[in-house]
């Protein structure tokens, strides 16, 4: 599916995989970050996804012309989770707003793990 916006000159189109390598690419940036995740459903384990598969963990709908983003994440143990999730939500609006066009009208993160390195 893709997201269409119409302006004085056409259409444009951008299709959700595009936004949300974006968005992706912008969350794994932000400090305590360790990297985008995938819960398989059939037997619950939490997997890290990395390079072009990252997009997995990323679900992106366009409601009346505004972007909502769930992503899930996983965190490095010890940093402070809302601060975390703070900072991308607030990373992603502004820059795909930037990027795009599109309004964002949420950014849905679900902390599906924790790294603790020993």
């Amino acid at each position: 599916m893709v997201c269409k916006m119409e302006t004085q000159l056409g259409s444009i189109y951008i299709s959700q995989n595009a936004i949300a390598r974006i968005a992706g690419s912008l969350a794994n940036k932000c400090y305590g970050v360790v990297g985008m995740t995938y819960k398989n459903t059939a037997d619950g384990i939490v997997s890290l996804l990395k390079g072009d598969k990252i997009t997995k963990g990323i679900k992106v709908t366009l409601d009346d012309n505004k972007l909502v983003l769930d992503m899930h994440i996983m965190v490095e143990y010890g940093v402070n989770i809302n601060a975390v999730c703070e900072s991308i939500s607030s990373s992603v609006k502004y820059q795909l707003k930037e990027m795009t066009g599109f309004e964002v009208s949420a950014v849905n993160i679900y902390v599906d793990s924790i790294r603790v390195n020993d």
